[in-house]
């Protein structure tokens, strides 16, 4: 099993960038592309040695490529469309630590490994926070050699890495797992309101649950921090948070599961995110749900 030198890295985003940057820390060559060439140029005169990809003949000799973009249609459109996928070397890895529909992974991997690539899919989940103290978490799904060929790949960038199941699994648990921490949000806020109008205080509930069977990540570590506080700076956007319930939903219906409450918080949040911008924090949820009924 080959070691992983030389990275590409594509998308610099609010949670790639900083990605990229533990990748470069760690001593990784890297070769950068985004559609936005201000921050591909930045990225490489703060990070000496780092080289700006021209077109996807850059990508030519890395011995892995990983992928921060929105979505699965991205990830099609960079790897297929734009043909970066058709000059990497046989045997590349591709890792897709976006957060895809895992029915259109798995047939991307298919499409991949017939034409002599291997494919992983590795969502992280812990926000720009995570990423800047690299202390995400990994879901990785794929071949298992190739999932420990990732490890130090991984190391930088997370405190927490599972493996999760064959190729796709990855991003189902990622969508199944924000799907949870939604539905947590929506109950929370609205037992909060329900609280207040009885003439509890928001931190006395938030208190309440804490010490009870209520307590969750959102009541521990959104409500206070971000939520009665105003200060709604999570770092998550509440747009991508509703993509990726809908992901999940998705998934339920494609295997034929009823998940009553997932359709639910899916209308709710698929509601709310129509109605604000994408730089809107999924913690302002605690003011948004209720305030447009």
């Amino acid at each position: 099993m080959s070691e992983l030198r030389t990275l590409g890295f594509i998308g610099l985003g609010k949670m790639g960038t900083p990605m990229a940057s533990l990748l470069h820390r760690a001593g990784f060559a890297l070769v950068v592309g985004d559609l936005d060439e201000q921050a591909v140029a930045g990225f490489v005169d703060e990070h000496p040695g780092a080289a700006a990809a021209t077109g996807p003949s850059s990508y030519g000799e890395v011995d892995a490529l990983v992928l921060m973009v929105p979505n699965s249609a991205v990830v099609e459109a960079v790897l297929e469309t734009d043909g970066v996928a058709a000059v990497l070397r046989p045997g590349t890895l591709v890792v897709d630590m976006s957060s895809s529909v895992p029915t259109r992974t798995r047939a991307l991997a298919a499409r991949l490994t017939g034409a002599g690539l291997r494919f992983v899919d590795a969502p992280v989940s812990g926000g720009v926070r995570g990423a800047v103290a690299g202390r995400l978490a990994v879901m990785a799904g794929g071949e298992r050699s190739d999932l420990d060929q990732l490890v130090p790949v991984f190391e930088p960038l997370a405190s927490t890495v599972i493996m999760v199941g064959p190729v796709g699994s990855g991003h189902a648990a990622k969508a199944l797992n924000n799907l949870v921490s939604a539905a947590t949000i929506s109950v929370t806020v609205e037992a909060l309101q329900l609280g207040e109008r009885f003439g509890i205080t928001p931190e006395t509930m938030t208190e309440v649950l804490n010490s009870s069977s209520g307590r969750s990540n959102t009541s521990e570590n959104k409500v206070i921090q971000f939520m009665t506080s105003g200060t709604f700076g999570s770092g998550f956007a509440l747009q991508l948070m509703a993509k990726d319930v809908g992901i999940a939903v998705d998934l339920a219906d494609d295997l034929h599961q009823e998940a009553e409450v997932a359709h639910e918080v899916a209308r709710q949040w698929s509601r709310i995110a129509a109605a604000v911008s994408a730089e809107t924090d999924h913690t302002q949820m605690y003011e948004l749900i209720g305030a447009q009924r």
